[in-house]
């Protein structure tokens, strides 16, 4: 019984220290003043300053994140010293993963965030672009879909990228989008098309 207990309380201190540092991605781009810009979910965002901004502030959430981090390593350390020692170590240990995981990249020349400045700065490219004479037809409109971001109107790819979570309330319920964007980590579920 007292193994039971034992890791029951390593596994319920690893979920809540998985959650706390994901806690500012779930609640603050969710709130109905952040969302007045933007169609529902899962419709085609408009490639405009309203979408670069975005990415930008679910970039400057993600860095909150890094700051809530601090919420389980604390806590985890302060209960291996002198409390409930499995639950401490499953908050340190998540909390420890959580940081190491956000701060190095994966791989040489990957990001570990889906919300980058190379993203906005690729998001801007594309907007100059359907702005100016050089734009794929003669009213082109960008949008993000799913996969990529399509002009509207000729249907044509204007960069292979996937859409993240920006944010936006999911149709599928709050409990199902709170999961999925738990599991996820705000990152885009379908990968980009093929070239």
């Amino acid at each position: 019984m007292a193994i039971a207990w034992g890791l029951f309380l390593l596994v319920s201190g690893f979920l809540a220290g998985h959650l706390i540092p994901r806690l500012p991605l779930i609640i603050i781009p969710r709130l109905r003043s952040f969302n007045q810009s933007f169609p529902s979910h899962p419709r085609p965002i408009p490639v405009d300053a309203h979408l670069v901004a975005r990415v930008l502030q679910m970039r400057t959430t993600r860095r909150w994140g890094l700051v809530f981090t601090i919420i389980p390593l604390l806590f985890g350390w302060l209960m291996l010293q002198w409390s409930a020692a499995m639950f401490g170590m499953g908050l340190f240990l998540a909390g420890g993963w959580t940081l190491l995981s956000w701060l190095l990249p994966l791989a040489p020349g990957v990001a570990n965030s889906p919300w980058t400045m190379e993203v906005a700065q690729q998001l801007q490219i594309v907007r100059n672009l359907s702005e100016s004479e050089d734009g794929c037809c003669e009213s082109p409109q960008p949008e993000w879909e799913l996969t990529a971001v399509r002009c509207a109107a000729c249907r044509s790819t204007l960069l292979n990228l996937a859409r993240p979570d920006l944010g936006r309330p999911r149709l599928d319920g709050k409990f199902k989008g709170f999961f999925r964007i738990w599991i996820s980590d705000g990152g885009a579920i379908l990968v980009g098309e093929e070239e």
